[in-house]
């Protein structure tokens, strides 16, 4: 990582008779700023992205603002986050199956246990982005399909990915969205929110009952990866009539869980 990082750098610091006709210091910067991320640095302020990309801190925050701006990281005050979009580029190299492909199997493994439509989301800024589903014959109407996108807060999946997350992120999330109600049922209150958060981290799965729509119950536990980053979050939805909480937690999360688990290890 890091002779990658300072082959980038070296090309961007280049006096422009140094360079390729065609080179670009500015994109060499911003390559660089993206190769600081790692698994063992998941976050960077200004002056660490400075530090770490070898470029001045004035040049790292246009960088990280401008990758910010374009969706490929995300900003809460202080810390700069690598964002799902950033996922393309990989892809555009290694030529790899893109998530959603490579978890189609294990979503499909757990729909043919659970009889229940399954879904795999990621987290896309301050919302839940569904990029992979496994259809259930008995279909229920929840209103999720791929591309779908719902407020981290209000429901199970959301809050799974929000139970990755420190109690300072967390914090800062709450203080700037305002919760709306879907049903009778929501928790919009933040401290019922950052609660239920907290019990999600601690139990390793988050459930919702008949909070996005009457009749509608939900399950989400995180798919972690290989180096341990929470990477997404797979759930399972079911009528209110024909599946109980106790009976989600008791047999849809192991299920759910036994296959996030694969799925990571796949990652």
């Amino acid at each position: 990582m890091r002779a990658a990082v300072n082959t980038a750098v070296d090309i961007g610091n280049k006096a422009p008779s140094e360079r390729l006709p065609e080179g670009m210091g500015g994109l060499a910067k911003g390559l660089a700023i993206i190769e600081a991320f790692s698994p063992q640095r998941t976050r960077l302020t200004v002056s660490e992205a400075a530090e770490a990309s070898g470029t001045s801190r004035a040049s790292a925050r246009r960088c990280l603002l401008t990758l910010t701006e374009l969706g490929y990281l995300e900003f809460d005050g202080k810390y700069f986050r690598p964002q799902p979009r950033l996922l393309a580029l990989s892809g555009a190299y290694s030529g790899a199956r893109a998530l959603p492909q490579i978890a189609q199997p294990f979503l499909r493994t757990a729909r043919d246990e659970l009889h229940e439509s399954i879904s795999l989301a990621v987290l896309d800024r301050d919302a839940a982005l569904f990029v992979a589903r496994s259809e259930a014959e008995r279909l229920v109407t929840t209103g999720i399909s791929i591309g779908t996108r719902i407020d981290l807060y209000c429901s199970a999946t959301g809050r799974v990915l929000l139970s990755s997350w420190d109690d300072a992120r967390v914090a800062a999330y709450l203080d700037r969205i305002k919760p709306e109600a879907r049903t009778k049922y929501a928790l919009v209150k933040k401290s019922a929110l950052r609660e239920s958060i907290r019990a999600a981290r601690l139990a390793g799965y988050a459930t919702t009952d008949q909070e996005l729509e009457i009749g509608l119950r939900s399950v989400a536990v995180p798919v972690i990866n290989s180096r341990g980053a929470v990477v997404g979050a797979m759930s399972a939805s079911a009528s209110s009539a024909r599946v109980s909480m106790l009976q989600m937690v008791r047999t849809f999360v192991p299920v759910l869980r036994a296959n996030a688990d694969s799925l990571g290890r796949a990652l």
